[in-house]
């Protein structure tokens, strides 16, 4: 579990984020959780680039796709007015 400040990134995200790291084959899975929406997003990586590059990889994936998620709410609102 992670603690972020994410003021300025477009999604409103609970201050953490939870991880998972699972060895699959030669590869790293990394799984992103958002434990208020429940916004999960998951990437596959080589382990050599570390986990703290994983980490804040996995990490930009989620506000990119909170954000888009928050985005396709907005106009389905606004197509339906």
């Amino acid at each position: 579990m992670v603690r972020r400040n994410t003021r300025g990134k477009g999604a409103r995200i609970s201050g953490e984020i939870l991880f998972e790291f699972w060895q699959v084959g030669k590869h790293l899975k990394v799984t992103a959780v958002d434990p208020v929406t429940l916004t999960e997003v998951s990437m596959v990586a080589d382990p050599a680039v570390g986990q703290e590059t994983l980490q804040k990889m996995a990490m930009n994936k989620l506000f990119y796709v909170m954000k888009r998620n928050k985005e396709r709410r907005r106009k389905k609102r606004s197509d339906l007015v």
